[in-house]
């Protein structure tokens, strides 16, 4: 079983080369001004043709509009829309006719009722994505990327009909464990390989790059 890896959250050349350099087969950017990833249009542009086709790019929103979507394709041609609010199966449904691209949905993950709830959405979602879910009482909690783990054996054993990825506090230490524990075949990391919110390491983006494929080489 082989192991792909997403590494989001970038905004500098030397981040996405590392990730590049690492094998990582998804790119992240975030389209969120309240995040400290958040990207220009400017620097993602430049970005994207560093990446070209080497790894597929991913855009990360939260409860995105048509215009916010639309603006964004003009500078960086992505491959996936991450979505990470309360969009609904039926704005999910639009997005990919609208759009013709790959809609990605992120799941908070709490309890076992979190995992029936994305059981809808697989059913239109092409990909789905499974975080945890911040406490309520978390001061800046954001909708994904806080560093927090949830218990990887709530779906332990489950099958679905799409591609799913593992999320939410994963770094270069648990990612091996995270994965034999939840069977997870595509991994996504943000906060676990920064030095501070919003600042990524080319250093902790190749550690956890080599550990994944560590664990590939088994």
């Amino acid at each position: 079983m082989t192991i792909e890896a997403k590494i989001c959250g970038l905004t500098t050349e030397e981040t996405v080369r590392a990730a590049l350099d690492g094998g990582a087969r998804y790119i992240g950017f975030v389209f969120y001004p309240p995040s400290p990833r958040n990207i220009s249009f400017e620097q993602v542009a430049l970005l994207g043709e560093i990446i070209k086709n080497d790894a597929l790019k991913v855009g990360v929103f939260v409860n995105p509009d048509d215009e916010l979507i639309r603006d964004t394709l003009r500078h960086i041609d992505l491959d996936v829309l991450q979505l990470h609010g309360n969009e609904s199966i039926e704005r999910i449904q639009y997005l990919k006719n609208k759009f013709s691209k790959i809609v990605m949905k992120a799941i908070s993950v709490e309890s076992v009722s979190d995992i029936a709830r994305a059981r809808e959405y697989e059913k239109m979602a092409d990909m789905l994505l499974f975080d945890a879910k911040a406490p309520i009482n978390m001061n800046n909690a954001l909708p994904g990327g806080n560093g927090l783990e949830f218990d990887w054996n709530l779906i332990a054993g489950y099958k679905w009909r799409v591609p799913w990825m593992l999320s939410g506090g994963l770094n270069d230490k648990n990612v091996s464990e995270a994965i034999k524990i939840s069977g997870a075949k595509l991994v996504d990391i943000s906060s676990g390989i920064e030095t501070e919110p919003g600042v990524k390491s080319a250093n902790l983006i190749n550690s956890f790059l080599t550990t994944v494929q560590d664990y590939n080489n088994e």
